[in-house]
């Protein structure tokens, strides 16, 4: 099946055109044009929304289940095609695509058996004492409600998982609220193909056609008024610290302030404790270079830095690590505009005081090459530029002088996606003194595992504190992730015919 995008947007079950185009710039094959997003589009999509939002919001939990099921369906029918747009427009593998794929349609089948169990509504009930004294106490009757349409921004680095239909879209629908996307310009023809699924599971399942839109493309102006519009309940993000905190301030501003939930970037920091490393100091290397590499780096779990006590094992696994990148061949980049930033991150470190280059591998274009660097816990401490996120595949060993200045660092971090301890048995001392201290520090905490590869689950938190996400209690991944669309509502002395049912 070969995809040839038509480059619209769709509003509301309607392909429609904009007067201005722009060029998408695949890594591979032709390049497309695409109509660019306008505020009036925003403002229709967001009124579509909101009037299918008291249809959608009455739905049954088995109607919108179905729902997600048909949408996942629909993306797997265009499974072949998908790969090939995808491939094509971002650079990354097929197999990384199918995998990606994989990941969508269970995020949809996931949410869709999690509203059928009905605990996400969280519903309680305190029964009504008539006879209390001094005076009677009401019945009160508690659920989870959705909150109204929502404004989901695709991800540069996952054009399926976190992007048109993903994880924002998936646990906004569950919830009951319509979405609006906008889309990243990285990858539109994957977004256009993603969408006609949706479209066509709107279509089979007679859901309101207003409950999905995707715009594409647009200047600053589309995104502000997308999360400025006063029907906008809430704003999924995925990418840049600058870009969000950017959209986080806009939410904070308006007239009626909304929650922006955002992951901005973490360098998912691991600490390599010496027993660990006395037993496996080179295997150890050589997995974090895989990890450190995996599609190019650009990861938001990439584990950037790795902490260690100075002496010979931080020696091996320095070596280990370094030989171990100089046998990654060059990996093409989502975007000219990350491979740029790659560029100028590794011009940064190794310009930086204090900081020894290990392994320095000119690139240029689209493409990376790993670079590797280290430096003392002082000089790390004294440079906070040393502690922001590369995204790519570059390194830095953090050379500390004990255990105790480890847990000194660890708390002298910001907030992280995540964290990692790498230990054995006689490690369980250091790592008590830890886990307190990257607990406090991440959302999600590992031991003798490496973070890149993130568990669609339950019990999954993707988020942490900032400026990993700009909600610490909230997660991007895992069926928690539909709380951030829901509100707590009490009725009392509802007569149960007029209860909602949920």
């Amino acid at each position: 099946m070969t995809f040839t995008p038509h480059g619209q947007h769709l509003i509301a079950g309607e392909w429609v055109g904009s007067d201005q185009r722009f060029a998408s710039e695949p890594a591979t094959g032709p390049a497309h044009k695409y109509c660019v997003g306008t505020v009036d589009l925003v403002n229709r999509a967001a009124l579509a929304a909101e009037d299918a939002f008291w249809t959608y919001s009455a739905t049954s939990r088995a109607d919108r289940a179905a729902f997600l099921n048909a949408i996942a369906d629909e993306i797997d029918a265009r499974g072949a095609a998908i790969t090939e747009v995808g491939c094509a427009e971002t650079g990354l593998p097929a197999g990384r695509l199918q995998g990606e794929r994989g990941r969508t349609v269970g995020q949809l089948r996931l949410f869709a058996a999690h509203i059928l169990k009905g605990d996400y509504l969280d519903h309680r009930v305190d029964a009504a004492q008539p006879d209390r004294q001094p005076a009677p106490r009401p019945e009160i009757v508690m659920m989870q409600q959705p909150i109204g349409p929502v404004a989901v921004f695709g991800a540069s680095n996952f054009p399926l998982a976190f992007s048109t239909a993903g994880g924002d879209t998936a646990a906004a629908l569950a919830a009951g609220c319509p979405v609006v996307v906008k889309g990243h310009s990285a990858h539109p023809g994957t977004a256009e193909i993603v969408a006609e699924a949706v479209k066509a599971a709107i279509e089979k399942t007679g859901m309101p056609k207003g409950v999905f839109s995707l715009i594409q493309g647009g200047k600053r102006d589309v995104g502000t008024s997308l999360v400025q519009h006063p029907l906008i309940k809430a704003v999924g993000f995925t990418g840049s610290l600058a870009g969000g905190r950017a959209l986080f301030d806009l939410c904070a501003q308006r007239p009626e302030p909304i929650p922006f939930f955002g992951e901005l970037g973490s360098v998912n920091p691991m600490f390599l404790l010496p027993h660990a490393m006395a037993a496996r100091a080179d295997a150890l290397g050589t997995g974090w270079a895989g990890s450190l590499t995996m599609g190019a780096g650009q990861f938001c779990t990439n584990p950037g830095i790795a902490v260690v006590i100075d002496g010979p094992n931080a020696d091996v696994f320095a070596a280990s690590a370094k030989a171990a990148l100089e046998k990654v061949a060059p990996q093409v980049m989502l975007t000219p505009g990350i491979a740029a930033a790659y560029h100028a991150g590794e011009a940064r470190f190794g310009a930086a005081s204090g900081v020894t280059a290990l392994l320095t591998a000119q690139s240029s274009g689209r493409e990376a090459r790993p670079n590797l660097f280290e430096v003392s816990a002082g000089a790390f401490a004294a440079n906070h530029d040393l502690a922001e996120e590369v995204f790519g595949p570059l390194g830095l060993i953090v050379r500390v002088a004990s255990e105790a200045e480890m847990v000194t660092l660890a708390k002298g971090l910001l907030g992280q996606l995540t964290a990692t301890l790498h230990m054995d048995a006689d490690d369980l001392d250091t790592a008590r003194r830890l886990r307190p201290v990257l607990e406090r520090k991440a959302g999600r905490v590992l031991v003798n595992g490496f973070p890149t590869g993130v568990e669609v689950v339950d019990a999954q938190v993707h988020g942490g504190p900032y400026p990993a996400s700009t909600n610490f209690g909230a997660t991007s991944v895992g069926t928690l992730s539909i709380r951030r669309f829901l509100r707590p509502v009490a009725y009392q002395n509802m007569p149960a015919e007029l209860l909602p049912t949920r």
